[in-house]
């Protein structure tokens, strides 16, 4: 695929992680990327440096998607970012991956930690992906990500996965809703991966990382580009006809 015909995604959260894994995976599938951080601007700006080394176009820009105050102001860039770098008024892919975790009992949940999950994971989720609406081309693609907490459950984890439940039901209504623009919109839901999310504690922790594998069908926890490759293939012309669905990509864990 040549430059000047490339797709454009924007990827939330995509200076580490999952969001890092899926922008790389897209630029081998000849699609360029919009990254998004909210704490730690040179991660970001070293994935556009191994973008551009790849040979494909990208820009950093902040984004807290638990702040809707900041919205106006992030879509203004994505907007001048286009202009300036691709020539364009619309990118292809939303991708909205960015999210934080908590681990807390459902009995010592507190409600600051839950509006920071549900902002974050629901309303900004909402509130970004409806402001960046008219950017976004008439026949593109939405993925969402879940999390396979929201169909197997682990203690400490009643907060996060509803808020993932949620996202689950708001696919659907964008895919119903969208469907006359042609913009297919789908949901991604890992299973535990090896990240820094949540401290790290599946990577960095023998044991819990040896339980998961346990209940594992392929017997390893996941890593980064296990999602971010089936992100890529999702958003895949070969999977144009996908629309709607809960896909989760966990390896068969506790089947």
């Amino acid at each position: 695929m040549t430059k000047d015909i490339a797709k454009i995604a924007l990827v939330t959260g995509s200076g580490r992680g999952l969001g890092k894994s899926t922008a790389l995976a897209l630029v081998k599938k000849g699609v360029d990327a919009i990254i998004t951080y909210r704490n730690s601007e040179a991660e970001a700006k070293s994935v556009v440096s191994q973008i551009e080394a790849m040979g494909g176009k990208a820009v950093a820009l902040h984004l807290d998607t638990g702040n809707i105050k900041t919205f106006d102001t992030f879509v203004a860039q994505v907007k001048q970012s286009l202009q300036d770098i691709w020539q364009t008024e619309q990118f292809d892919f939303l991708v909205n991956n960015a999210g934080i975790g908590i681990h807390a009992p459902f009995a010592q949940t507190t409600e600051d930690e839950f509006d920071r999950l549900f902002n974050t994971h629901v309303k900004g989720v909402f509130f970004l992906t409806q402001k960046l609406l008219p950017f976004i081309k008439d026949g593109g693609r939405i993925v969402n990500l879940s999390s396979g907490l929201a169909r197997f459950t682990y203690p400490g984890y009643a907060a996060y996965a509803s808020a993932k439940g949620a996202i689950e039901v708001l696919t659907r209504y964008l895919a119903k809703e969208l469907g006359h623009r042609q913009i297919a919109v789908n949901t991604v839901a890992p299973g535990a991966i090896a990240t820094d999310f949540s401290g790290g504690a599946v990577r960095d922790n023998p044991d819990i990382n040896s339980f998961i594998a346990s209940q594992t069908a392929l017997g390893r926890v996941g890593e980064p580009d296990d999602i971010g490759g089936a992100i890529a293939a999702l958003l895949s012309e070969e999977n144009r006809w996908v629309n709607g669905q809960r896909i989760e990509v966990s390896g068969g864990q506790s089947l």
